[in-house]
């Protein structure tokens, strides 16, 4: 029993560094006055995309997953789940090198020149208010479900599924959502990349 309680808080601990490394990795590259440079590095402008379509097929895989859990089919439901997983820490390192490389894109910049001039804003009226709420909540969102994410893993894994289940209630419906929203995000912004 203290083997488990011992391994139980060393997971913890893994858990807990790493949901604040992750936000905090991403807040140095997002606002790092160097960004790194690619020769050749044109493909760097398609990982938005891909970002997208690794969202898109996160959110399928949750929904999957959820449908063979209530069918019972639990060995599919690991399987859809560590996929997602697999996605999620995929799009992390995309996103991570796709904000490391570029500027970031400003909402409503229609000249690309990366200043929101007033006509501009005016053009695109409420849709930057709409775009920034639905950005905001998608990145606090994905911040917080991290370590939810990691625990209910961690419980699944080691079949402490009264935890497991108590904690995906909560966490399935953020995930869903951080998924869901990062492909409105991304539709939204897209017609202002170069």
């Amino acid at each position: 029993m203290e083997q488990i309680i011992q391994t139980s808080k060393s997971y913890s601990k893994w858990i807990t560094v790493v949901s604040v490394a992750i936000p905090v990795v991403v807040a140095v590259l997002l606002f790092a006055p160097v960004k790194l440079s690619f020769e050749n590095g044109g493909w760097i402008q398609l990982l938005p995309t891909l970002n997208a379509v690794i969202n898109s097929a996160t959110a399928v895989l949750l929904l999957a997953a959820l449908a063979a859990i209530k069918t019972r089919r639990t060995t599919l439901h690991r399987n859809l789940m560590m996929t997602a997983l697999g996605l999620g820490t995929l799009f992390l390192l995309s996103y991570v090198l796709y904000h490391a490389s570029t500027v970031s894109t400003v909402y409503g910049d229609i000249n690309h020149d990366g200043v929101l001039s007033e006509a501009e804003r005016a053009e695109i009226g409420g849709y930057r208010t709409v775009y920034l709420l639905t950005l905001l909540s998608h990145i606090a969102l994905s911040i917080v479900v991290v370590p939810f994410v990691l625990f209910a893993f961690y419980y699944a894994l080691t079949g402490q599924f009264v935890k497991h289940v108590r904690i995906v209630k909560y966490t399935f419906p953020v995930w869903l959502y951080v998924s869901v929203t990062g492909v409105i995000v991304y539709l939204m912004i897209s017609p202002y990349y170069l």
